[in-house]
Order: structure tokens, then C-alpha cells, then sequence
């Protein structure tokens, strides 16, 4: 007898999202182009994508605030393993970056370098859809880049590991 060392399954979720008041801004903004998170009015907490209240304070965040487009990237994963469902074929690298003027890492994939020079730190720029493919979506920024910068010190990005 041979020990089953596979199984391939058809798997399919459909689903309907519908965005809140806060996540619909949020989308709207990446029509445009634009990164917006909402503060929060007791603790200052900017959160990308916004949630409509702080977790930490339980507070409703209507303070819409602009962030910038830079950031620093406090974690990453290199992807090795190929998928039917993959965008970029494999080995790429994903990561979490804290977008300047933000609280909350953003996840995001990395590209226009080797997956294995990604390190935590790095300075990196989102780079966007052309004008005309922009839409009320996360795919409105195609991946991030890194920039010619000195990677950020630890200290500045400790907290959102």
C-alpha cells in the first residue's frame, strides 16, 4: 500500500463585501491616488486603512488624515511556493510597511529588487496604477519600491513589529 502524499481539492468562497463609512473613504482615496487613514481624537493613532473607531480607545476616528506614500518596512515573508491564485510568479517578497504619518503597518508586495535584499528597515514608495486604471481598490498600488534612502532605525518602527 502507497502512503497518500497529496490531495488537490477545487476550492471556490464567493462573497460580497460592502464597505463601512470609513473603508469606503478609505477606497474612494485610492481612486484618486491618495492614502487616507483616520486619527484618533484621545490617543492620535493614525490608522491606514481606517477602521471607523480605535481598537486601543474604543472611540469613533472621524479625523480623516492624508499619509504619505513612503514608508519602512518592519516585517517581511519571502514566498516560495507556487500558487494558481499568485499575481507574481514566485519567489517574491511581501512585507508590512508603516506607511510615514501612520500607526498601522500596511501589508504590501515588494518589488524592482531582488526578494532577498528586503530587510526590515528598508525605505520603500508605493507605486501606483496609471491614472486611468485607478479604481476604489487596494490594487490601485501595484506594489512598493525601495527608495534611495538609509534604511530607518529600529527604534522608529520597534513598536509595529
Amino acid at each position: 500500500m502507497s502512503a497518500v502524499t497529496s490531495i488537490l481539492t477545487p476550492i471556490r468562497l464567493d462573497y460580497t463585501y460592502t464597505a463601512g463609512r470609513a473603508t469606503q473613504r478609505f477606497l474612494l482615496g485610492m481612486a484618486e491616488g491618495r492614502i487616507l487613514g483616520q486619527r484618533c481624537p484621545q490617543c492620535t493613532k493614525v490608522y491606514v486603512p481606517p477602521r471607523g473607531a480605535c481598537p486601543q480607545c474604543g472611540v469613533p476616528t472621524t479625523d480623516e488624515v492624508e499619509v504619505s506614500g513612503k514608508g519602512t518596512v518592519t516585517t517581511f515573508c519571502i514566498v516560495r511556493i507556487p500558487s494558481d491564485v499568485l499575481s507574481v510568479p514566485p519567489p517574491f517578497t511581501c512585507a508590512h510597511v508603516l506607511l510615514d504619518g501612520a500607526d498601522l503597518p500596511f501589508f504590501a508586495l515588494i518589488q524592482e529588487c531582488e526578494f532577498d535584499a528586503v530587510r526590515m528597515g528598508m525605505r520603500v514608495e508605493a507605486v501606483w496604477a496609471p491614472p486611468a486604471e485607478l479604481a476604489p481598490t487596494f490594487e490601485s498600488i501595484r506594489y512598493f519600491r525601495p527608495l534611495d534612502e538609509p534604511d530607518a532605525a529600529y527604534e522608529t518602527y520597534k513598536e509595529h513589529l
